[in-house]
């Protein structure tokens, strides 16, 4: 039996036009909400990422941050 898909919880989130945009489509082409797709993304986060890319993207998103946030 499936789970039934709850929130429980309400995050104040706040991305990037770039994060929010790849949302909206992933959310799309899921035929999801962007709720619901940012959970699922987070509900299956180990088996969604590669964790060789995910260590490398976040090393180079870390080094621009400062800059970005100017």
């Amino acid at each position: 039996m499936a789970k039934r898909f709850k929130a429980t919880r309400r995050v104040n989130l706040a991305l990037t036009e770039d994060g929010w945009r790849r949302v909206k489509k992933f959310a799309s082409e899921a035929g999801l909400d962007e709720g619901e797709a940012i959970s699922f993304i987070f509900e299956n986060f180990s088996s969604v990422m590669n964790e060789d890319n995910l260590t490398h993207r976040l090393r180079l998103f870390n080094a621009e941050l400062e800059d970005r946030k100017r």
